[in-house]
């Protein structure tokens, strides 16, 4: 009877955990940035309430994110990404937001040199 009772319950810890599995979305934005510094303020302004991880691709300028769109919404996030001065191809940044980058992350001028 001891058995039987760890073996459900291990079946059922396993269900539950593939259950959650379903509540995960991936999406894919262009977002504007230049350098290591740029990848680090944009994943970190990305990586909101119920985004599981954020990775920019400094060459492709591909913003590739995990969430949970019971938590959260890609909108959301490049908002927040906005916030912080990257413009995507869907959120632009002010003005106001995008000068408050360092001068080498001024990626409309493109003079970064590292």
């Amino acid at each position: 009877m001891k058995q039987i009772i760890i073996i459900l319950s291990i079946i059922f810890s396993c269900s539950a955990s593939f259950a959650q599995d379903k509540d995960i979305a991936t999406a894919s934005f262009k977002v504007e940035g230049n350098c290591n510094m740029c990848k680090k303020r944009i994943e970190d302004a990305a990586y909101i309430k119920g985004v599981k991880r954020a990775d920019w691709n400094k060459d492709s300028h591909q913003l590739t994110l995990i969430y949970k769109p019971s938590k959260t919404s890609p909108d959301a996030v490049l908002k927040s990404v906005a916030h912080a001065g990257h413009s995507s191809e869907k959120t632009a940044a002010s003005d106001a937001d995008y000068n408050k980058l360092p001068e080498c992350c001024h990626y409309k001028t493109n003079t970064c040199e590292h």
